[in-house]
């Protein structure tokens, strides 16, 4: 198992137990006392988690988010879609994240991601490099949250006035603040595909905001459970031609898949 997968594990068994015991770790997960308490130690390092005597219990600005989300629709198909997406972004990128459950989960797998990539730097036959693994632009103040603790991640908020539904900001400062920066990549949640009309989301105001991600960016990656395919919402984001890569369930009927990659898009159902 690797170190990626060991953290993701323990997060997962952390944020359902709120609680976790060395040994019982060692024997959940198949690997030695030793290993876990060196990777409890890291974890803390990035204050994703709090060590105690014996253990670890859940950090309360890392795991109020997920936990909720976790009783959320689809929540281990949306884990998994994160942890695909993780693997897509090269370290180094400028990433554009929108707000929303599974954008969230993308954001965590994120800074897992970015942790790895830190000590692999430390390495004596890395190369010397300084600064964060990713910088993450994005108008979700839950994300900026998540992310904010991290110094493996730089995060850059936007402005605007705060959605209390969804906890994006929007309106003329949040424009004003994409128009200044260029992403790598824009990963994008969306309430809706429709292969007529492209990606959609409920409000106007969030869709011109998500509009304006695909933009700035060279890539666009949409992640969606597949519950969401062929499904409408009140306002267009764009048309699916801006898409590069769509990530989502294994629950993809066949005869969408085939139709979105002969539009020209990269589909990863996992």
């Amino acid at each position: 198992m690797s170190k990626h997968d060991r953290w993701s594990k323990l997060l997962e068994l952390l944020a359902g137990e709120g609680r976790l015991e060395v040994d019982d770790a060692a024997t959940a997960l198949g690997v030695s006392p030793a290993t876990i308490r060196r990777d409890l130690d890291e974890l803390a390092e990035q204050q994703m988690l709090v060590r105690t005597r014996g253990g670890a219990i859940a950090h309360g600005v890392s795991y109020e988010l997920p936990l909720r989300y976790k009783s959320s629709r689809h929540a281990p198909e949306k884990q998994r879609i994160a942890t695909a997406v993780a693997g897509m972004i090269a370290d180094g990128d400028v990433v554009g994240l929108n707000g929303g459950t599974t954008t969230t989960e993308v954001a965590r797998a994120l800074a897992l991601r970015a942790g790895g990539s830190r000590e692999g730097r430390g390495r004596r036959d890395a190369p010397e490099t300084s600064g964060p693994v990713f910088t993450v632009v994005t108008n979700a103040l839950n994300i900026a949250g998540e992310l904010a603790v991290r110094p493996q991640v730089k995060i850059v908020v936007t402005g605007g006035v705060a959605r209390p539904q969804t906890y994006e900001l929007v309106g003329p400062l949040t424009v004003g603040v994409l128009n200044e920066v260029v992403l790598d990549v824009a990963i994008l949640g969306v309430d809706g595909v429709d292969p007529e009309l492209g990606l959609m989301t409920h409000q106007e105001d969030e869709a011109g905001v998500s509009r304006l991600f695909t933009e700035r960016a060279r890539r666009v990656i949409v992640v969606t459970d597949s519950s969401k395919m062929g499904r409408r919402a009140f306002a267009r984001i764009c048309g699916l031609d801006r898409v590069d890569v769509l990530v989502t369930d294994s629950g993809l009927p066949a005869e969408t898949a085939a139709r979105l990659t002969d539009a020209g898009i990269k589909v990863h159902a996992v």
